[in-house]
């Protein structure tokens, strides 16, 4: 648990050093480059989620286990997460059954 919650650290201290960046243009040319690679870095963090998930559903986790171990979120989202829908595929999905 210590580690992860290290891993998220740097990410806000990443952030943080781009608030730190004095002049206006050079922090807002920084953010702009991050912000455009972020789609890709998004996908990649979400399949790691979903990989993990899969992981511990193979290690025997119910999936109400796997929502508290995500921060308390619902099984049935833990196992939504599991079969790779995001919120926004999931309503797509919603309105294509309306």
């Amino acid at each position: 648990m210590a580690d992860d919650q290290q891993e998220v650290r740097r990410l806000v201290e990443a952030i943080e050093a781009f608030e730190a960046i004095d002049d206006d243009e050079a922090c807002a040319v920084a953010v702009s480059r991050a912000l455009a690679d972020w789609p890709e870095h998004h996908s990649r963090l979400r399949a790691l989620r979903q990989r993990r998930v899969q992981g511990l559903r193979e290690q025997g986790k119910t999936w109400g286990e796997i929502g508290q171990i995500l921060g308390g979120i619902t099984a049935a989202r833990a196992q939504q997460i599991g079969a790779g829908l995001s919120g926004a595929s999931r309503k797509k999905r919603d309105r294509a059954a309306e």
